[in-house]
């Protein structure tokens, strides 16, 4: 697994995709938790970082979709997944090296942020009144997120080797699980049932954590979504066999 891992991040490093998806990211939050009217810190007259927040999901809908297309797609269109698959290693063990080396790069684009909750704790009025474990939630909410969206962009890498079929059907999958549930629980059609079907969605347990308190039916459904799908691209990789 780690010679997988390794190889995806020698990948990414040497390719334009990884660095043009961190500059993007980077600076859409920039511009919507700094300059754009409506948006930004100075006009929301909190110290809070919640634009960044609300924003960088639906960022990563489309960012961690274009990072993972190749993951499987390029390997099938060059031939070298033959290579790979006649080394000493298991389909599980290729699988989790490219899940992790996708999951480094987020945690790689991450961190500048922590720049953004530096000045705002500076900003707060007196310093530092904000509230630091809700941001701290938002945090690991955030890399859940971009774990489950990393899980299914790696799996629709594998059903196809073209990489832009892969591409779209990342984003649908991502935005289904992401924001669907909750569009269906909004329509007030099944009464008490609503909660539940919003539960099923990556939604509710993001916002969940982000009010500063983990909770483990949140880390357990997080873990689930990147297991199930984890398994279904061993089980669409190992079809190769049959």
């Amino acid at each position: 697994m780690i010679v997988i891992y390794l190889k995806e991040i020698r990948s990414f490093l040497s390719s334009l995709i990884a660095y043009m998806v961190m500059l993007v990211f980077l600076l859409a939050t920039g511009l919507f938790t700094w300059v754009l009217p409506d948006y930004n810190v100075f006009d929301y007259g909190y110290a809070n970082l919640e634009t960044l927040f609300s924003m960088a999901p639906w960022l990563f809908i489309f960012l961690i979709s274009a990072i993972t297309m190749k993951s499987f797609s390029e390997e099938k269109k060059n031939g070298t997944i033959e290579i790979i698959t006649t080394k000493p290693i298991s389909d599980l063990q290729i699988i989790l090296g490219k899940y992790f080396a996708g999951v480094t790069l987020v945690l790689f684009t991450l961190i500048p942020t922590l720049l953004y909750y530096y000045t705002i704790y500076q900003l707060g009025s007196p310093k530092g009144n904000l509230d630091s474990g809700a941001i701290l939630g938002s945090y690991v909410g955030l890399f859940f997120l971009s774990s489950c969206f990393i899980a299914v962009g790696i799996f629709s890498s594998s059903i196809s080797d073209n990489q832009i079929i892969s591409f779209i059907v990342s984003m649908f999958l991502c935005f289904l699980f992401y924001n669907l549930f909750d569009l269906i629980s909004d329509f007030k059609l099944l009464g008490s049932f609503d909660s539940i079907v919003a539960g099923f969605g990556i939604n509710a347990h993001y916002q969940s954590i982000s009010r500063g308190v983990i909770d483990s039916r949140d880390l357990l459904y997080f873990i689930g979504f990147d297991i199930v799908f984890i398994y279904a691209t061993k089980t669409v990789f190992g079809s190769r066999k049959w």
